[in-house]
């Protein structure tokens, strides 16, 4: 049989700007089409890619679905809620990493990187194997086209560093960013509301990992974030624990300990904690079923919705205290508030929706899937940068102030929290000390007075300062965040006009050099790992064929000749010795030499199947 389209291949036309919602726990991939967006999914798939990743000990990755599955059987080598270490230190997620069974530790810069079958590898890393899952997810939706553009959306609370990480895993995938905007803005845009003349939009955004809330002010088109709150270590995974906890308790009275820590049962706890919550947003009653490996421990234990409520009360009861410190910030009152959009997954709870509804005293929006919005937001979003008709304008906020580290550990305060971005501001700062011809500079982002008690996003030195008795040295310092939250820094000595132009790297972020090392690996390695994935595909396919034909052949034996058999039976041998030995090219041929033994096999199954079939039939039956 000959393809004929191979030879055009190349000129299928990449896809045009697409919205990628990375998250915690699933990522999506969204398009404008017909006039509105949709998220993307191949025929007989959701297009939900789990952000999960995992490591055989041969092969290349695993993302998404199986990987997801894999992390039951070998969770030490399976990297999940990814999302909760981008763009942070090992001390910031010291609590996150207690809950998850692989290792990490703190490396370059500060930035995490976990140890994966002798690899290290960072979150940006991690997280970029998931956008390029999404991009495959999105070829084949469309035939074949190339994802090469997107606005990917973040919690409206990550910093500097957490976005650079976000746009730093784009690049190592390969995918150009138009923009990075917050969960809540994207939110806002899928449910239209930037249609409306004027009003308070309040986006309650409670995903796998992260709680946001966003008050947005919508006037003549213009599209504004008034304020933000919330906590990057709240989400669905919290809840999940609470069942988890729920569950260990229970089990210490009669198992032993050292059961208790092994790294398969609390993966597969945690998933059937995840499972009982989701049944518990529709039923009354749901049950936790948890069986201990090699050992005949079972347990079962039936939750009821109003148990679960209980047990979650302090969870929701923190989302809401974030809506009304973002309220307060907004100098507004909950009555005040027009219109209320509910986005993750952990919005569907009733318990969730009723406080909501209560503490604003209206009904919130609910007719968009509360795990779609976001992507298909911030595909409207991508259609408006890529040159489409609908007009809106986004004005977002940085969620924490910025400055700068004084004499004596103070913090020096150059652009405050919830000011509209883009944005910039100057202050001027002096020397010190007699004769000083440098300064050195701390960047910081927080609210607290003291710098220790903030955030450190990056040191810097501005030289050639001519040497002047302390106090007379004029420098301004320039802060600009950009449209994507992203800062850069510039200091100037007024006197002789020196200037240094710094852009700020974060700490816990990789440096330019990092990126370009990991992208030159992926290069080079890309044949190997190209030939890695197709050997594990066809190990799999191997393995459905040899299940097949065992059973086809214990029916149709006694129809086939000896030779024939001889061939099948010789071909599966050849087949697994293959498996194997996992060379990709030998894999290949042994797959094709079985499917070529086994065709006289189909044809006597398939009469088989038609003389069965037609039975009993008369010709107007057929």
């Amino acid at each position: 049989m000959g393809f004929l389209q191979l030879n055009v291949l190349n000129q299928i036309e990449p896809l045009a700007a697409v919205g990628i919602d990375l998250g915690t726990t699933n990522s999506l991939v969204a398009v404008w089409e017909n006039g509105r967006p949709k998220v993307v999914h191949p025929e007989g798939d959701n297009g939900y890619v789990p952000s999960a990743v995992y490591f055989p000990a041969d092969g290349a990755p695993i993302v998404g679905k199986e990987a997801r599955e894999r992390a039951v059987f070998d969770p030490e080598h399976t990297i999940f809620s990814v999302k909760r270490f981008m763009g942070r230190g090992v001390t910031d997620v010291a609590e996150d990493l207690k809950g998850v069974p692989f290792k990490a530790h703190s490396g370059k810069n500060g930035v995490i990187e976990f140890d994966v079958r002798g690899r290290k590898l960072t979150p940006q890393e991690i997280s970029a194997l998931i956008l390029e899952k999404c991009g495959e997810v999105a070829a084949r939706a469309t035939g074949g086209r190339a994802l090469q553009k997107a606005v990917i959306t973040v919690p409206a609370y990550f910093d500097d560093a957490q976005r650079q990480a976000t746009r730093d895993a784009a690049r190592l995938a390969g995918i150009e960013v138009l923009r990075i905007v917050n969960e809540p803005t994207a939110a806002s845009l899928a449910y239209g509301l930037d249609q409306k003349k004027q009003g308070h939009v309040a986006v309650y955004d409670l995903g796998g990992g992260t709680f946001d809330v966003s008050i947005l002010a919508i006037e003549d088109g213009v599209f504004r974030v008034l304020s933000t709150n919330g906590d990057t270590h709240l989400g669905g995974d919290d809840f999940d624990r609470c069942l988890v906890g729920a569950a260990l308790t229970e089990l210490s009275h009669s198992v032993d300990p050292r059961k208790l820590d092994d790294p398969a049962f609390r993966q597969a706890l945690r998933l059937a904690a995840e499972k009982c919550k989701i049944e518990l947003s529709t039923y009354p009653e749901a049950e936790m079923h948890i069986q201990i490996p090699d050992s005949n421990v079972q347990w079962r234990r039936r939750f009821t919705r109003r148990e679960f409520e209980v047990l979650t009360k302090v969870l929701v009861e923190r989302t809401l205290h974030s809506c009304r410190r973002a309220l307060a910030d907004a100098k507004l009152e909950p009555s005040q508030i027009d219109e209320v959009v509910l986005v993750g997954g952990v919005t569907r709870m009733p318990a969730v929706r009723a406080a909501v509804q209560q503490f604003f005293g209206r009904e919130p929006h609910t007719k968009l899937n509360p795990d779609e919005v976001v992507a298909l937001g911030a595909a409207v979003q991508a259609h408006v940068l890529s040159g489409g008709t609908r007009d809106v304008l986004l004005m977002d906020v940085t969620p924490l102030s910025l400055g700068l580290e004084t004499v004596g550990g103070a913090v020096a305060k150059v652009i405050l929290r919830n000011s509209t971005i883009p944005c910039q501001a100057t202050e001027g700062f002096t020397t010190y000390v007699d004769n000083q011809t440098a300064i050195d500079f701390n960047v910081l982002q927080g609210e607290r007075e003291l710098a220790a008690d903030c955030r450190s996003l990056g040191r810097f030195r501005l030289s050639g300062i001519p040497p002047m008795p302390a106090g007379l040295a004029r420098v301004a310092v320039r802060f600009h965040i950009d449209a994507n939250g992203l800062l850069t820094v510039t200091a100037k000595e007024q006197s002789t006009g020196v200037t240094a132009r710094i852009e700020v790297q974060p700490q816990n972020g990789l440096s330019d050099a990092d990126v370009q090392r990991m992208l030159a690996n992926a290069y080079e390695h890309a044949k190997d790992d190209f030939a890695a994935r197709r050997a594990a595909e066809l190990v799999t396919e191997i393995g459905t064929m040899l299940r097949a034909t065992e059973k086809g052949l214990a029916e149709a034996k006694p129809q086939l000749d000896r030779e024939t058999i001889l061939d099948i039976e010789d071909a599966m041998k050849n087949a697994r010795n293959a498996c194997e030995g996992r060379d990709a090219r030998e894999l290949q041929r042994a797959r094709d030499a079985f499917e070529k033994a086994t065709l006289p096999l189909a044809a006597v199954l398939m009469d088989n199947f038609a003389k069965k079939a037609l039975t009993g039939k008369v010709i107007g039956e057929v």
